[in-house]
């Protein structure tokens, strides 16, 4: 491997399974942080603000910066501000997803919304469901922040927001638009923000079917690790492969 390549690094599954950390991924970052190598923690978890990510991770050992994380509630806001700069959102999600619609002047509303925003949170009201699917059948255009149907966890995976897409996509027979991984959408943005190219990147994930997918269809070198989701007898499901494949990033020697 280039001792100078960027590292973008998925964060669930990769470096933590809910708040513990994967073994020998504080000394991965480490290595990243003395070899001087550019690095982003790329999540598709909307659920949780830069802040809390940063401590969430230095609770479990590995120290990040609070600059070293783009999540996926930050590319669908970039990405509605973009589109329609200072509209209004019905947003079923968490704190993550809140602020970061606000930072760009979003408002957040029920009532005649430009668009409908769901993200990753604990758990979904009933209700909001209800609200969501009235409003898409009326018309308001759906995003998601990411595809992810589960996601791993201390407990084991649990439901993601992906599922409950496909739960109001079902009733409303509207697809979402989702904004992050394996949306090419969401690595450029993260390279615009590294200010790196992708033929110098590498994605570090533990998804094929979003980390692997997105990184070859971005022209990036993927590495997947099997700490996550993907099991090795999993690999051959899939028409493509990753470029390198790791137990864990304790074995990754940039």
């Amino acid at each position: 491997m280039n001792s100078k390549k960027t590292y973008l690094i998925d964060m669930d599954g990769v470096l933590v399974q809910g708040q513990n950390p994967i073994p020998g991924a504080a000394e991965f970052i480490e290595r990243l942080i003395v070899g001087e190598h550019k690095y982003l923690v790329l999540t598709n978890n909307s659920r949780y603000t830069p802040t809390d990510l940063q401590h969430r991770l230095q609770s479990a050992g590995i120290n990040i910066g609070i600059q070293q994380i783009f999540s996926s509630a930050m590319a669908t806001a970039a990405f509605v501000q973009s589109q329609k700069p200072h509209g209004s959102a019905y947003v079923l999600g968490d704190i993550g997803l809140y602020q970061a619609l606000t930072d760009i002047g979003y408002t957040l509303t029920d009532y005649k919304p430009d668009y409908v925003i769901l993200g990753e949170t604990e758990s979904y009201p009933y209700d909001k469901i209800i609200r969501a699917t009235q409003l898409i059948w009326a018309g308001t255009p759906f995003i998601a922040t990411n595809p992810d149907p589960s996601g791993p966890t201390e407990i084991g995976l649990t439901p993601a927001c992906g599922a409950v897409a496909a739960l109001i996509e079902k009733a409303t027979g509207f697809a979402p638009y989702f904004v992050g991984k394996p949306n090419p959408l969401m690595m450029r943005a993260a390279l615009r923000y590294l200010g790196e190219h992708s033929e110098n990147t590498f994605m570090v994930g533990d998804r094929m079917d979003t980390d692997i997918k997105m990184g070859l269809e971005s022209g990036l070198e993927t590495i997947l690790v099997l700490t996550g989701v993907t099991r090795p007898d999993m690999i051959t499901n899939f028409p493509y492969r990753p470029n390198r494949v790791f137990n864990s990033v304790a074995e990754i020697e940039p």
